[in-house]
């Protein structure tokens, strides 16, 4: 028998991406272990990703083309006939209704970001201006906090900090920081740190908690108001962080002044000694982190959650210094928040500054264009090269504002709220550019003249994991098209006219920019572990063979560009930018035409790859003292190539900038690099707390229901099989034990749960973890699996057939999966077998 192959990749299934090796035997995985080598996780991972060969190899793969036939079944076509046929609806759609009607949702499922990126391009080609995807139902109220606050992403050095706060968030579960466990566990056995954690639950965290404020559901705004209250009403703040970094504290001293602290604990459910006693302890700790999560995320007042939360480390000083919260440098840049922005709104400029920039960008464009076609014949000229390296930084400087789109494209598009941009027909508000998902559905399903007409949707299930799943198919199949790329036959894909089967996120180059680390910033781009499985394609040539149909761009303007890729790196760098400064229109193209031209000079595994060259050249004039650090220094594009080539050569991840705690500041976009702390409509909401509604269960529905709850054996929707689960296959549904005996259901009985987003048989495990009152399912359940025979099994429920879109945040318009209004009622034994 030949010798397992070994391969470095990372795991896909949350957004830590710990680096893994796989040992291969044909296209099976083996066997799984942590990548040492790997500068991010070096060695750690969670069991979920020992199972990743159910993920990859299995009756689920899809290998051909599917059409949706009048009677509703599915037929299979060739590629050259389903893209013939989508390119010509796309442009039909295109010229009868607009652009804008076409909408994307998706497009980066977790771990799988650089298919994004080329669909941006289609979108670019089509005019397509909306979008969505996950982050529209977890973060997008946070974003905007932060934004606001200081224009950035924080993340916190859990693992030298003195007191780590959770809150909604459960770590061993979900990870979401390096070696999440370990550092647990260090924490937890050390009698000079703390752990705090806010949940209504006795989650795996909360049990090792030494304060475990466990809030009742839907009351964490007035546990948190009470929290920040403490420390300005008893004078705990630091004055001096304050005073030098922060900008609006009176503001904030007098909202928080005014509040009953024993009514908002009241209110909260956790006792007031509680909520001073771990007031007190953020307040006097060296150090303090804090990390909030989907339990606070899915839940009533979220936007003011986040927020209050972020008070928390700021009015003590937590920032910039080991083991408290920082901000970071991004591979690919992050949008934030309500402008992007934390500092004030920027002076308009005068008509003379508008009339120089229009003849300073008409006098770029006219000079690039002369530029664009003569750099791939000056290229094999050598003393024209050091004039070539030497001018393209300054063009790089000069197109940025060009390539805005582009750029805000190969980051998901998310670039604030784009000046108070809403939606076309519901009006809702539109933060860090997503459309919020609970309002999808009731964009098409509308006699409305400005309804979304077509949907596009790239690795992602929303029929499965949207709110009120039921209503989100019907909207897709009025539509005039929908078209569905991914490697199974999804439950989204099956509401598809279209669906194009991808190739795995292991059979291609991939990578996520989540790249949260500080001070060594890592990125790893998976070099495919096998070839692709025959009959799929690559997001990328998907979306190339798309716009080469569209013809996006015209053959001289690629051959030129081909002509200097292969005339070298600096050439092509700079004919690249001249060619976008001549005509900006191709900026929002710039992924497909990377692809189309500096791709062809890659090994042909490596295409997809192409678009991190634009990625990698912004992120070296973005940080270039932290890139030089990290070894990718010199002048003109000299950084980002080396930095590229780095990334291509590295099995593993690779160290992309390195900054030192004093860089911290750099990364605060507000001005003179302070914090904007008095946001008007939070505190607005702070000051109309004590007379808010705080709770929303009533006589018909008595119960809050955690639709969505993290477990050992539960991960994200791309984990189809259920074979991996050892452990509580279907998903049981957890009871409080003072519950199940009110409502007479014994452990292991089946009972009916009904919200008003529907009914469901479940079956009951009486638990301790839940706080009475508050119930809760699983994540990642209720999807259909085939089987090797031409069956389908199915096991657990889907939570989001229980859900409605009605619940949501009033700002962000984020659902409440945390918080669903439910009723649990026994059934007869007999009646749990029909």
């Amino acid at each position: 028998m030949p010798e397992a192959e070994s391969k470095n990749t990372a795991c896909v299934l949350c957004e830590c991406n710990c680096g893994i090796s796989v040992e291969l035997e044909g296209r099976r995985f083996a066997k799984i272990r942590g990548d040492k080598a790997h500068p991010a996780s070096a060695g750690y991972t969670c069991e979920k990703a020992m199972r990743l060969d159910l993920y990859q190899n299995g009756p689920h793969r899809l290998v051909s083309p599917l059409k949706r036939a009048a009677d509703g079944t599915y037929v299979e076509i060739d590629w050259d006939t389903a893209l013939d046929e989508i390119a010509a609806k796309l442009l039909d759609i295109k010229t009868r209704h607009g652009g804008d009607k076409i909408f994307f949702y998706g497009g980066g499922g977790q771990g799988n970001h650089l298919g994004n990126a080329n669909q941006l391009a289609l979108r670019g080609a089509l005019g397509s201006v909306y979008q969505s995807n996950a982050l529209a139902q977890e973060k997008t109220g946070e974003m905007w906090v932060d934004g606001r606050l200081y224009g950035g992403h924080t993340k916190g050095d859990f693992e030298h900090a003195e007191v780590l706060v959770f809150v909604g968030k459960n770590p061993w579960q979900s990870h979401s920081f390096p070696r999440a466990r370990p550092v647990l566990k260090q924490v937890a056995a050390d009698p000079e740190r703390s752990i705090i954690v806010v949940d209504p639950r006795v989650s795996e965290t909360a049990a090792m908690a030494d304060h475990h404020l466990q809030v009742t559901p839907g009351g964490d705004a007035w546990l948190m108001a009470a929290l920040v209250a403490v420390l300005v009403q008893e004078g705990l703040v630091d004055r001096g962080f304050i005073s030098s970094h922060t900008e609006g504290y009176a503001e904030v001293a007098a909202a928080f002044a005014a509040v009953d602290i024993a009514a908002f604990a009241r209110t909260s459910g956790v006792p007031e000694p509680q909520i001073r006693s771990a007031a007190r302890r953020i307040a006097t700790a060296a150090s303090v982190c804090v990390y909030e999560d989907l339990g606070i995320q899915q839940a009533p007042n979220s936007t003011l959650v986040s927020y209050l939360n972020k008070l928390l480390w700021i009015l003590t000083g937590n920032f910039g210094r080991p083991g408290t919260m920082f901000l970071h440098s991004s591979f690919v840049a992050l949008a934030t928040g309500g402008t992007g922005q934390a500092a004030g709104p920027r002076k308009p400029p005068n008509a003379f500054a508008r009339a120089r920039t229009k003849a300073g960008a008409q006098a770029l464009r006219t000079g690039a264009t002369a530029l664009s076609r003569a750099l791939p014949a000056a290229a094999s000229i050598a003393a024209v090269r050091p004039v070539v390296a030497a001018g393209t930084r300054l063009t790089l400087e000069a197109l940025t504002p060009f390539m805005g789109g582009a750029v805000g494209g190969m980051n998901g598009g998310m670039r604030g709220d784009g000046g108070g941009r809403t939606t076309p027909v519901t009006g809702a508000k539109i933060i860090a550019g997503l459309v919020p998902c609970n309002s999808i559905a009731d964009e098409v399903l509308t006699d409305h003249p400005d309804r979304f007409r077509a949907m596009w949707i790239d690795s992602s299930n929303p029929a499965h994991s949207l709110a009120d799943s039921k209503r989100f198919r019907a909207a897709m199949r009025t539509l005039e098209l929908s078209v569905v790329i991914d490697v199974a036959f999804t439950e989204t894909a099956r509401q598809a006219d279209y669906v194009l089967p991808a190739s795995s996120q292991f059979e291609k180059p991939e990578a996520t920019f989540f790249n949260f680390e500080f001070p060594r910033n890592v990125f790893h781009l998976r070099k495919p572990v096998l070839d692709p499985l025959p009959g799929t394609l690559s997001e990328p040539e998907i979306y190339a063979r798309l716009l080469r149909r569209m013809e996006a761009v015209d053959q001289a303007t690629l051959d030129r560009l081909r002509r200097a890729a292969r005339g070298g790196r600096d050439t092509f760098g700079a004919s690249m930018f001249a060619a976008v400064a001549a005509r900006p229109a191709l900026a929002k193209l710039l992924p497909y035409l990377l692809y189309e031209t500096l791709g062809e000079t890659l090994p042909p595994r490596m295409r997809g790859a192409a678009v991190l060259w634009g990625a990698a050249q912004l992120c070296a004039m973005g940080n270039p003292k932290a890139v030089a650090r990290a070894g990718f220094g010199g002048q003109g594009l000299a950084p980002g190539h080396k930095l590229f080539d780095a990334i291509l050569d590295s099995d593993t991840g690779v160290v992309f900038t390195e900054d030192t705690w004093d860089d911290v500041w750099h990364y605060v976009k507000g001005r003179d690099r302070r914090f904007t702390i008095a946001i008007d409509p939070l505190l607005e909401q702070v000051r109309g707390l004590d007379t808010a509604q705080s709770v929303w269960t009533s006589d018909e529905f008595p119960l809050v229901l955690a639709a969505g709850e993290r477990r050992s054996f539960t991960a994200n929707a791309i984990f189809r099989n259920p074979d991996w689960r050892r452990r509580d296959r279907n998903g049981h549904l957890r009871v409080n034990g003072e519950d199940a005996q009110r409502l007479h259901i014994a452990d292991g009985a089946q009972a009916r749960l009904t919200t008003h987003g529907g009914s469901a048989l479940v079956t009951v495990e009486v638990s301790d973890m839940m706080r009475p009152g508050n119930i809760a399912l699983p994540n990642g359940l209720g999807l259909d699996f085939p089987t090797e025979d031409g069956g389908v099994i199915t096991a657990g429920i889907a939570p989001n057939e229980l859900t409605s879109t009605h619940f949501k945040d009033d700002f962000a318009g984020t659902p409440w999966h945390k918080y669903v209004p439910a009723r649990l009622e026994p059934i007869a034994a007999d009646t749990a077998t029909r």
